[in-house]
């Protein structure tokens, strides 16, 4: 189960939150709206090091290479 990076649009908290799946649904502990995935941050590829020219998006990333 991957910890994920969120923040809420409502409020500005930002916060992480350990997740079954990506698209599950997450709210903020503060305000108890929904909030939304976050992409800043630095991203790690699958061997541990960091991406270079990641945006954390994998939707429009071009792969962790």
């Amino acid at each position: 189960m991957p910890v994920l990076q969120y923040v809420c649009r409502k409020c500005g908290k930002q916060f992480e939150e350990l997740v079954k799946k990506f698209d599950e649904p997450v709210t903020c502990p503060d305000c108890g709206k929904t909030a939304e995935r976050s992409y800043c941050g630095e991203v790690y590829s699958a061997t541990g090091k960091p991406a270079k020219k990641c945006s954390g998006n994998c939707k429009t990333c071009g792969g962790c290479k």
